[in-house]
């Protein structure tokens, strides 16, 4: 199966999610921990079509839906009060499933479905300082299914009060998760902004901020976190002063050889497994360089009709409703994610792909044993994937979701006005 790698973002940074299968440049479902949601897609492999073994593999398409949701208060909303209106809602549909869950600890969040299913909401306030996804399933007259989602974070004193900070307050993450500000409002003066905070880490390792435009800050050390050290981020105005903490976990570094076509997981600088691996086609190769999981998902919906890839009939040329185990690395597109559709002939063997990184899956990705289910489960936000010996020429942007590590040290410091 083609996969996509560059995708341009709707909404905010890290929570426009988006997959494909076999093309770029179009719209499609993503199903993420229970959940989906939309974006628009682009760039250099918009149009491609998949190859002819991958289009063998493929399950049977669907015809697209007419069931329509909305989800309030929409992808990416930041500072959601905790009695603010949140639900969803469907035109032309009724609601069949739907999940909300707080993303740090997976605790689901009860609803009520009205009798109808024409709308969904959660039965209590929600907690402060917390992210949640709100996942949404629906299906039209015609018993066609239509799937949604949405990321959203409730106001937090100290997460909103320059900019909307990540990694969330108390979260434990991986070693290359670098510290992300996101800002509405464009920054002018980056100097002063960025001289109101402070970042420092238990491992006494030097911390300097870089500027991606005038919407984002990162912070990192030269290298990856210390394992097991503390971060903390303090954030001052007008002199007051608040603080985000969050934990680094074990140290977990892949490194996928699209060459040799297997990908080597190294657990505190100890080689734990390695795994046969179908990585970009020569025609659509994967980035090499630093990636980090920014997201995961359970399972992903793509339609080729939503990239505008249609057979003579009009039905779309893929369209498969549920890829598991999907774990995001760049803003663009790039996923490494499962795969159940693929035979032992490609697995270790050959690349296939529009640029992502697929593992042996089956159906519904309920078989603990396969690969992608043991390195989603051995995985968390944070972890860093090393791409090497693609064919691709092209240099990943440091700034296409977590790839931070991909820019010098010099450069990075170079960013920094207060530096």
């Amino acid at each position: 199966m083609a996969w996509e790698k560059r995708l341009f973002r709707l909404g905010t940074r890290r929570t426009g999610l988006v997959a494909t299968a076999g093309v770029l440049g179009g719209v499609l479902a993503v199903t993420a921990l229970g959940g989906t949601s939309i974006a628009a897609t682009g760039g250099n492999d918009a149009g491609s079509r998949p190859t002819a073994q991958a289009r063998a593999d493929q399950p049977g398409a669907q015809e697209a839906s007419d069931a329509r949701m909305e989800i309030t208060p929409g992808q990416g909303a930041h500072g959601v009060g905790v009695n603010d209106p949140v639900g969803v809602t469907v035109s032309h549909g009724r609601l069949t499933k739907v999940t909300m869950t707080a993303v740090a600890t997976g605790a689901q969040i009860r609803g009520t479905l009205s009798a109808d299913g024409a709308s969904w909401k959660p039965n209590r306030s929600l907690e402060r300082a917390t992210r949640y996804q709100i996942a949404a399933e629906a299906e039209d007259a015609k018993g066609r299914s239509a799937l949604d989602n949405a990321t959203i974070t409730t106001v937090s004193p100290a997460n909103d009060f320059i900019g909307h900070v990540s990694p969330e307050d108390g979260s434990t993450v991986g070693v290359g998760m670098p510290v992300t500000v996101d800002f509405g409002p464009a920054v002018r003066d980056r100097t002063a902004v960025e001289s109101e905070i402070q970042v420092s880490s238990s491992s006494g390792q030097q911390v300097v901020g870089h500027w991606f435009g005038d919407h984002r800050l990162d912070f990192r050390p030269r290298s990856y976190w210390k394992a097991g050290s503390t971060v903390t981020v303090t954030l001052s105005r007008y002199g007051i002063q608040k603080t985000v903490t969050f934990k680094i976990g074990r140290s977990q570094i892949s490194t996928v050889d699209a060459r040799t076509k297997q990908m080597t997981v190294v657990r505190d600088g100890k080689a734990i497994r390695t795994i046969p691996i179908s990585s970009g086609s020569a025609e659509h190769p994967t980035y090499n360089g630093r990636m980090v999981i920014s997201e995961k998902f359970g399972q992903i919906h793509m339609n080729g009709a939503s990239v505008g890839l249609t057979e003579k009939n009009g039905k779309p040329s893929y369209d498969i409703e549920a890829v598991p185990h999907a774990m995001r690395l760049t803003d663009s597109g790039t996923f490494i994610h499962g795969n159940y559709w693929g035979g032992d002939s490609v697995f270790g063997k050959v690349n296939t792909s529009h640029g992502c990184v697929g593992l042996k899956d089956v159906r519904g990705g309920g078989d603990g044993r396969t690969h992608a289910a043991w390195f989603f489960d051995h995985s968390m936000t944070g972890d860093v994937v090393i791409v090497k010996n693609s064919e691709d020429k092209t240099r990943l942007a440091p700034g296409n979701g977590l790839s931070d590590w991909n820019m010098p040290w010099s450069e990075w410091i170079a960013g920094s006005p207060a530096a």
